[in-house]
């Protein structure tokens, strides 16, 4: 949960090279949702900005770097998932000419946030939406920027290129950065805990959060950002991670592995606790084979909340896909 009460602080906040800044925004726990900060000649964007309650640590980190709130020309949000694009409203209130950036397919809900909170709170419950996300504020439709597939934004002559990258939500763009040869993507290329990583490398895991995971278009996603050749991708959750062709691999096969789970446990009458029960062992035995020293009840503590929403989008995935089957 949000700790409200830690003061923002340059301490929150790694340089990456390449004009690119971390920031860990408090939510939930350190270092598990990342902003990040990118600064071209005096100009400054943020991609990814969390919930409310991360806009002081955002503000904090462009002070860090001797940037105003005038000198941020874009808030891009790679989804409108709320621990991406909760607090995109109240940071625009502190940005006098900065523009939303946001797949054509969330910008509705931007100015509107009423279905986000809905849907967060069918999953969490209305008390803990308000508690861990705060305030959504609307953006006004003035201040939205649509980024189709293709769109090329120009940070003062940086290049970002944004591509149309469905499989973890269908309103989901990769920004790909041509000055660190990156990728910003969100949860497209899954999630890597520092906490996880061993010498091995970063540990990473897909993220199936409903209601709307799509295999096929996920793989599909990964492919298409592989043919940049990128150097590293930065995750939401967390930051930079390098070997991306191992990841890639990884992220892929797990991704199989979680469907044919999926499909193996419906139709049981406890499909819920099966589903739950196998994911769980899973991905602790993942993690240990991967060399992750912690005891396994630790484990397993530490990677519960991920295998709660992994379970939930598979059975809202394979519900949807009976329904296609047969729409009676």
């Amino acid at each position: 949960m949000t700790d409200r009460s830690a003061s923002p602080s340059w301490a929150d906040v790694e340089d990456l090279g390449d004009g690119i800044w971390a920031i860990d925004t408090g939510f939930k726990r350190p270092l598990f949702d990342a902003s990040h900060l990118i600064v071209e000649g005096g100009r400054a964007a943020f991609v990814d900005v969390a919930t409310t309650f991360s806009v002081p640590r955002l503000l904090a980190a462009l002070e860090g770097r001797g940037l105003s709130p005038a000198d941020v020309d874009h808030v891009i949000v790679t989804h409108v998932h709320l621990d991406h694009a909760g607090g995109a409203g109240e940071l625009l209130r502190h940005l006098p000419t900065a523009k939303l950036v946001v797949h054509p397919r969330g910008a509705r809900h931007m100015i509107d946030p009423s279905a986000l909170v809905e849907g967060s709170s069918a999953v969490f419950g209305e008390d803990v939406v308000r508690e861990i996300y705060g305030e959504v504020v609307p953006v006004a439709p003035t201040r939205i920027l649509e980024a189709p597939d293709g769109l090329l934004l120009e940070l003062n002559g940086r290049l970002l290129h944004f591509l149309d990258t469905p499989g973890h939500a269908r309103h989901h763009v990769c920004i790909w950065d041509e000055v660190s040869r990156s990728f910003f993507t969100g949860d497209t290329f899954g999630l890597a805990y520092p906490e996880l990583a061993t010498d091995r490398g970063s540990f990473i895991m897909p993220t199936t959060t409903p209601v709307q995971f799509d295999p096929d278009a996920l793989e599909a996603s990964i492919d298409r950002m592989l043919q940049n050749d990128p150097r590293a991708m930065l995750l939401t959750h967390y930051s930079r991670v390098t070997d991306v062709k191992r990841l890639a691999g990884d992220l892929m096969d797990q991704v199989r592995d979680l469907v044919e789970m999926a499909r193996v446990a419906d139709g049981r009458p406890d499909r819920a606790t099966h589903l739950r029960t196998a994911l769980g062992e899973y991905f602790l035995d993942r993690a240990v084979a991967h060399g992750c020293a912690q005891p396994r009840d630790e484990l397993r503590e530490f990677l519960a909340h991920d295998v709660e929403l992994n379970a939930q989008g598979l059975e809202v995935w394979l519900d949807k896909a009976k329904r296609k089957r047969d729409p009676r």
